[in-house]
Parts: structure tokens; C-alpha cells; sequence
């Protein structure tokens, strides 16, 4: 398994770019099974969940052709050829939730779809449920046995569904069904997430009739047939979020480009909040880590609440804040993991059920820590970042799923940060940013 070295101390200046949004991308790649035309999709990042969702496509018949570099990280997907009696297996999935994102797709165009029960991070459950009872008020018949979902339908058909609980992959998969079914379809209590609202981009650019998508109801009217488009994926907030908090982290000068600052709202609110200094211009953020950090409390809500998915990488910065931060996890139950192993790099932090408090400002010094998903991946290469000494993160594998070449953007900017095999370079301090 691939190891990465940290070399803490440096502050980050310059320049990073931000790829396109992981969780974007994913359910766009999804939603060209519902056309034999050829959907192009541009500005797709390169990590390992697109790579596997490349698998799980071309295991089923489908044409998919990946271009990166002077491809502009364009992806190219026909599935006019899929195959009649479509399976994913669990072999494909068990590193990735979102696959359970086809079944709607799959049975919406092709009768039929029998798909594994997903895998992906350990932290929490991501309940299939609310996928399930959507495609059955959508009039699929749904089994399930020897952990494999199957869904059978004619032509599904519109009706009203109401999520018991916001669900952004159920929101997503069920639209893509609903957009094929014969009828209306409004969907209440949805996901507002800004994927949401790019994947009802695509679909309706493929000749769906989609209203409302980002907030919490979303009105299908079904067409009988979709065509092929082009559509460009938005930037990944939750790139962008991490590469901000790094460089308020580091005491940095960090401009922050190719990303979308109206995505990242409740963040930057509580990074001003906590006392770094940002600007917002057009699609760059500049941080500047100058002052002393001071403690603020958060709590993880869907969107457009505080992300989920900046929870980890807040608590690294929480140890660097003068005081007691509260950081309460409302969405997903087990997503502290990270915390033992900031306190194995000597921050302070108790765990009180699904809240952590932080008590600040601690010192880091290095260690031998283990990531356990894609998160807190970060949330130690952020506290390795500031650390004393040189800190190996190991199970790095989780952070590739959704960070497109972290080591190389952190060495741009100024980080000492290799993977295990490579030579650390001599420690240096770029220029300060115009």
C-alpha cells in the first residue's frame, strides 16, 4: 500500500487549481446508461473512483474512453451496446457507494438492472433503502438475495415521492429514473447539494424535463427517449475547501483556482469566523493564514449547511485555534475515526458520542498514522502539513479516490510531501505571492 511522507513546517504560496467535482462526475457517467447516444463530459478528475466507474461501465457493454492531459480530462461514454441482462458485481463496487447510482438508470432504459450492495468508506451507514422504496413507487419490483439488489420494470411510471430522510445519491438516482418514466414525477424533501443541480444539468441537456433541482422539490416530466450532450462537471468544493483550510493551516499565502466560492458558503463563513483572512474573486479564493486562529463550534448539515465532507479536514484546523471547539457530526455516525489518530500527532480531542471537542492550540509533532477514508485522509495531511518532523500516512489509497494528484498540487505550492519510493527534496520557502 502506498505510503505518503510529510515533512511539516512550510507555509503554502501560490497557486493550486482545482479538478472537477468527484461527486459530479460520478453520477454523469451514471446517467449516460440512459442513452445509445455518446455522452462527452469534460473537466472529469483524475482519482481512482472515476477509474472504477469506468470498470463497472465497460463491464456491461458500455464504450467508455478516458483523456487526460491535452484531453482536457474529458471522458467519453456510448452505451448503445449494454448488455440485456446488466449486472454489477461486487467486486466492481466494494470500494465505491456510489455505484448503487446505475440502478435507476439500468432499469429505467433497459427492464432491468441486478446490482451489488455498495462498499466504499467505513464511516457510517449510507442506507440503499430510500433508492428502493423510490423505484418501487416508481412501479419497479425489487428483490433482493446473496447481497445483490435486482429491479424489474416494464416502463417505470411517474408518482409522487417523498424522502424520509435528504439523500443526495437517492435524489440523484431516482431522477435519473424519473426522467424516462412515463408521467410526472415530484420528488420532495430532496438533496440541494450543487451535484444535484449539475447532474439536472446534463440530463436536461440530453433532453429531460427537470425543474427545481437544488432545492428541496424536483419535478420530472418523463420523456420516452434521451439523446446524447456535452456538458462540462463543476469544480470539487470539496477540493477546494481542503486546499483552503491548508493554506490557513500553514500561516500560507494561497490562491485557490478553477473553483466555485458560492459552493463553499457556510465554510468560508466559518473560516471568517475562526479568523483567516479570505478574498474572493471571480473563481479564486485567496487565503492568507496571518492572525492566530480562534476556537468556533460547527455542526455538519446538508447542504447548504456546513459539509459533511470538511468535517475531518475542520477538526485538524480546530487544534490549531486558541480553545474549546465543539464539532458535532449530524450526518454519519462513525466519521471520528481520524480523531485517535490526531491525537497520536499530540492534539487534544475527547469524543462524546457524535461530537468531538477540540481543545486548542496543540502542538503537532510527527507520527505513524492510519487513514480510514477519504476524509480523514485529509484531515492528516492537513495536521502533517504543521507537524514537527516527518509524519507516514499509511492506506493513502483512500485519499486517491477523490483527490486528483494531492502530493504533486501540495509540492507546487511549497509542501515537502512525497510518496513512499521517491526522494524528498531539500526543504525551501517559495516567494510570497504578489
Amino acid at each position: 500500500m502506498d505510503k505518503l511522507v510529510i515533512r511539516g513546517g512550510n507555509p503554502l504560496l501560490g497557486t493550486v487549481r482545482i479538478s472537477g467535482a468527484k461527486n459530479a462526475a460520478l453520477p454523469a457517467m451514471a446517467a449516460a446508461i440512459l442513452t445509445e447516444e455518446t455522452v462527452v463530459l469534460e473537466n472529469i478528475p483524475d482519482v481512482r473512483d472515476i477509474e472504477t466507474e469506468r470498470k463497472l461501465l465497460v463491464a456491461m457493454g458500455a464504450e467508455v474512453e478516458l483523456g487526460y492531459g491535452r484531453a482536457h480530462h474529458r471522458t467519453t461514454i456510448n452505451c448503445s451496446r449494454l448488455s440485456s441482462n446488466p449486472e454489477v458485481a461486487y467486486e466492481l463496487v466494494k470500494t465505491m457507494r456510489a455505484s448503487s447510482l446505475v440502478l435507476g438508470p439500468l432499469v429505467a432504459r433497459m427492464g432491468i438492472a441486478r446490482v451489488s450492495l455498495p462498499g466504499g468508506c467505513a464511516i457510517g451507514a449510507r442506507p440503499i433503502d430510500l433508492h428502493i422504496k423510490g423505484l418501487e413507487r416508481l412501479g419497479a419490483t425489487i428483490t433482493q438475495e446473496h447481497g445483490y439488489i435486482e429491479a424489474r420494470a416494464d416502463r417505470l411510471k411517474g408518482n409522487n415521492i417523498v424522502f424520509d430522510k435528504i439523500t443526495v445519491t437517492g435524489t440523484e438516482d431516482l431522477m435519473m429514473a424519473a426522467a424516462l418514466a412515463e408521467g410526472e414525477t415530484v420528488m420532495e424533501n430532496c438533496a440541494r447539494e450543487p451535484e444535484v443541480a449539475d447532474l439536472a444539468d446534463l440530463l436536461n441537456k440530453m433532453g429531460a424535463k427537470i425543474s427545481g433541482a437544488g432545492t428541496p422539490t424536483i419535478t420530472i416530466h418523463g420523456v420516452s427517449k434521451l439523446r446524447g450532450a456535452k456538458h462540462r462537471i463543476i469544480p470539487d468544493r470539496i477540493e477546494a475547501g481542503t486546499f483552503v483550510i491548508a493554506g490557513a493551516i500553514t500561516g500560507g499565502d494561497l490562491a485557490v483556482t478553477s473553483c466555485e466560492p458560492k459552493h463553499l458558503g457556510a465554510l468560508l463563513q466559518k473560516l471568517h469566523e475562526v479568523g483567516v483572512e479570505i478574498h474572493e474573486k471571480g473563481d479564486t479564493i485567496r487565503v492568507i493564514g496571518r492572525g492566530p486562529l480562534k476556537a468556533a463550534d460547527v455542526s455538519t448539515q446538508e447542504h447548504p449547511g456546513f459539509p459533511t465532507d470538511m468535517q475531518a479536514q475542520y477538526m485538524a484546523l480546530a487544534t490549531q485555534a486558541e480553545g474549546t471547539s465543539l464539532v458535532t457530526e449530524n450526518i454519519f455516525e462513525n466519521r471520528f475515526m481520524h480523531a485517535q489518530e490526531l491525537v497520536r500527532m499530540g492534539a487534544n480531542i475527547k469524543i462524546e458520542g457524535r461530537r468531538a471537542v477540540v481543545q486548542g492550540k496543540t502542538p503537532l509533532s510527527s507520527a505513524a498514522v492510519l487513514a480510514s477514508d477519504l476524509r480523514a485522509s485529509a484531515s492528516l495531511v492537513l495536521a502533517a502539513l504543521i507537524a514537527e518532523g516527518e509524519t507516514i500516512i499509511d492506506r493513502v489509497y483512500h485519499i486517491d479516490r477523490g483527490y486528483e494528484r494531492i502530493e504533486e498540487k501540495l509540492r507546487g505550492v511549497g509542501a515537502q510531501i512525497k510518496r513512499i519510493g521517491e526522494m524528498l527534496p531539500k526543504k525551501t520557502v517559495p516567494a510570497m505571492m504578489a
